[in-house]
C-alpha cells in the first residue's frame, strides 16, 4: 500500500479536544503558553457582551492548522495526579531544547496559571517539569535526550 492510500484509507487526527469548566480561560493558557491562535470566530471580541459563554474554542498554529479545542462542561473535578481517586486519562507533552529554556517555560507557565505538581528541572536523566493546567489536566514540559 503506498503512503497516499494508506493516509487517505485511515482517520486522521483533526485536534485533540480538552473538556473544562472554563473554555475561555483554558483556551487563553493555552493561547499563550504555546503562542497559537483562535480559529476565526473564536476570538474573545467575536462575541458580543451579554452572549453566553463559549461552549466551543478552537486554537490555531500559525498555518491555521487546528491544534487543541476546549468543550465546556457543567461538570469536572480535575485528576489526583499521579495516583488516586480520578487518575489521568491523558496528558499533554510539549519540549524545549535547553535546560535553561525549561526554566524560562517553567516561570511562564506558572505566571499564566499553571500549578507545578513535580518539578524535576535538575534531574541529570531527565530534565521536565509536570504541571496541571488551570483545569487540572496534567502537562509536561521536558529536555528530550535524543
Amino acid at each position: 500500500m503506498s503512503d497516499t492510500t494508506a493516509r487517505s484509507s485511515v482517520p486522521r487526527l483533526r485536534q485533540v479536544v480538552l473538556d473544562t469548566e472554563d473554555a475561555r480561560v483554558l483556551a487563553e493558557f493555552y493561547r499563550e503558553l504555546l503562542g497559537l491562535e483562535y480559529l476565526p470566530g473564536d476570538e474573545p471580541e467575536a462575541r458580543a457582551e451579554g452572549d453566553d459563554p463559549a461552549d466551543w474554542l478552537v486554537l490555531t498554529d500559525g498555518d491555521g492548522a487546528r491544534v487543541l479545542a476546549f468543550q465546556q462542561v457543567a461538570s469536572l473535578p480535575a485528576p489526583t495526579w499521579p495516583e488516586g481517586p480520578r487518575p489521568q486519562m491523558m496528558h499533554l507533552d510539549f519540549w524545549v531544547s535547553t535546560v535553561d529554556e525549561l526554566r524560562e517555560q517553567h516561570a511562564r507557565a506558572v505566571a499564566l496559571g499553571a500549578r507545578v505538581l513535580e518539578d524535576g528541572t535538575d534531574d541529570p536523566e531527565e530534565a521536565i517539569v509536570i504541571f496541571a493546567d488551570p483545569a487540572g489536566h496534567p502537562f509536561c514540559i521536558f529536555v528530550p535526550d535524543e
